[in-house]
């Protein structure tokens, strides 16, 4: 039996492939996607980027031109933005690693200063991320130099020290009003090691799982030892989570404590003073058996924001997790086992923390798409969708958890800091961005603002794009329970049935040309496209149900 295709639905899909974008917004289903405004601060850049889901800038904060990311930017209720950025050519500081950062400063919406604090000497850095706090402080990361004299009375292996020196991580709270440091906890304070009894910290370390480990090295002795590239505050436990990279590790410690207590074991809600609380993803850190989860995480965070109680996941710990594969990253939900009773996190009976396993492993449906071996962001949007940045692609997208749809792709439209035009192809690193977070329309800085578009980041903008809602859901092949993605695609495209009818379907291009006639395996067909064209396809059942495939 024939099937006829009509010019009018032919001439429809010859616009929508016209419009498919190689930068800036990739693919929209305006009626899926979780409505806001995405903030951006791209690497080779000194500005900070604030775009609406159809890829217009809407706003934007210009810095000083000797200046770069340092790394992060958060948008304040008030419409204040408080940014971290360091010199751009760091080459012959002291102190510095990748991350590194030195200058925090709260701009007004119009860019104006209100403050600024820096911290960047020989003896000292700031690093990665900062966490604003309801009380108007900011928590910071910053590194701390140890001597090689220090270091070796500590308990460290001088093998470990290729350069004779060690920067552990440590925490300080600023207040801007007193412009002076209200707290500190310092991860020197809280060592053990099994290496040296003669020296400082002794003890048995799978003993201690509050302790860290001076030893525990995978970085071949660097001095950045633990490389800490997030943090996160939770005002109603009063506690702070961190990303350590270094040892594979998320870590939550006390902030009820003194800064007296923080440097302690006793003191503070949980009564460990500044122990580790709670500590997850590589018992090996610990010298405990176990499989290990967590690989180079980045943005490690409480599922809180502009969320309701009812939210899923609200208040577990939600990580990109880079670096699980080879090839590719998961975004992962962990689900802390708190007895607030007793403000301790819950152990198994070796002292290793619970829970066993992820509650939730996301990734992007061709999961290439995802990888990033650094760098990264996710976040739980007020739809429950899950917005996921692959850092070193400089590519975000907003993905249904639970069916695995993809309603919404953007790639950051820059190379090496500059504007591209659209059609233009961008390679891996070239666009790297730290993170990227939206901020929903009603949120409280957005109130009375001018946001009207400024128009495009790209050059030579695909303005069509956004209006015409290109779906990248299936249409009519739904009604058979057919589901195809990842969609857009650019290897393998997976196509699943529910009722198992169909037995075949026909890839066809714009011109109604049969390309291949696709016998359906069951539940669940892989198909490899990597050999078409980039542009629009379509999928063609027997009876004559239509989906369509955008190829990039």
């Amino acid at each position: 039996m024939k099937t006829y295709i009509s010019l009018s639905y032919l001439l429809l899909l010859s616009i929508l492939a016209v419009a498919q974008n190689t930068v800036g917004v990739l693919a929209i289903d305006n009626a899926k996607t979780s409505e806001g405004y995405n903030l951006f601060f791209p690497h080779n850049t000194n500005t900070v980027y604030l775009v609406d889901n159809c890829g217009e800038v809407v706003h934007d904060w210009v810095g000083d031109s000797d200046f770069r990311p340092g790394n992060m930017a958060y948008l304040l209720e008030n419409g204040d933005l408080l940014k971290c950025s360091r010199f751009f050519n760091p080459t012959m500081d002291s102190i510095w690693a990748g991350g590194g950062g030195e200058l925090v400063e709260l701009l007004d919406w119009y860019g104006n200063v209100k403050w600024s604090f820096r911290l960047k000497d020989e003896f000292d850095r700031l690093h990665h991320d900062i966490a604003p706090m309801p009380n108007g402080n900011v928590l910071m990361i910053a590194w701390e130099l140890k001597t090689f004299e220090e270091s070796l009375q500590a308990g460290r292996d001088p093998e470990k020290m290729s350069q004779q020196k060690v920067w552990p991580d440590y925490v300080l709270e600023y207040n801007p009003s007193l412009d002076s440091i209200v707290w500190e906890w310092h991860a020197w304070d809280h060592l053990i090691q099994d290496f040296d009894a003669a020296k400082n910290n002794f003890g048995v370390v799978n003993e201690h799982p509050e302790l860290i480990d001076l030893n525990f090295d995978n970085q071949d002795g660097h001095p950045d030892w633990l490389h800490s590239n997030s943090i996160d505050y939770h005002e109603g436990l009063d506690q702070i989570l961190l990303s350590v990279p270094h040892f594979d590790e998320v870590w939550i410690i006390d902030h009820s404590t003194t800064t007296e207590e923080a440097k302690g074991h006793t003191g503070g809600k949980g009564g460990k003073g500044g122990d580790l609380l709670f500590r997850w993803g590589n018992p090996a850190a610990y010298q405990k058996a176990g499989s290990q989860q967590v690989f180079f995480a980045h943005d490690a965070q409480w599922v809180d924001d502009f969320l309701t109680e009812d939210a899923p996941y609200f208040n577990d710990v939600l990580i990109f997790n880079n670096r699980v594969g080879a090839n590719y990253s998961t975004v992962n939900v962990i689900q802390p086992n708190y007895n607030e009773a007793t403000g301790q996190y819950e152990t198994k009976e070796d002292l290793s923390f619970l829970p066993n396993d992820f509650a939730l492993t996301l990734t992007h449906p061709d999961t290439f798409s995802i990888f990033s071996s650094g760098l990264s962001s996710a976040q739980l949007l007020p739809n429950k969708n899950m917005l996921i940045l692959s850092g070193r692609a400089g590519t975000a997208f907003e993905i249904n958890p639970a069916t695995k749809e993809i309603v919404w792709e953007y790639k950051i439209p820059l190379r090496g800091g500059a504007p591209i035009a659209q059609g233009e192809e961008l390679s891996l690193n070239q666009n790297i961005t730290f993170r990227l977070k939206r901020y929903p329309l009603d949120y409280a800085a957005f109130a009375d603002r001018d946001l009207s578009s400024q128009g495009y980041l790209e050059l030579a903008p695909n303005t069509e794009f956004c209006s015409l809602s290109v779906g990248i859901e299936d249409v009519t092949l739904a009604d058979l329970a057919i589901t195809i993605y990842p969609n857009p695609v650019n290897h393998s495209l997976i196509i699943e049935q529910a009722t198992g009818e169909v037995e075949r379907l026909f890839l066809m291009d714009l011109t109604g040309r049969i390309l291949k006639e696709i016998q359906l395996a069951g539940n669940q067909t892989i198909v490899d496209v990597s050999e078409l064209s980039s542009g629009l396809y379509f999928l063609r059942s027997e009876s004559g149900a239509i989906g369509k495939v955008v190829v990039y």
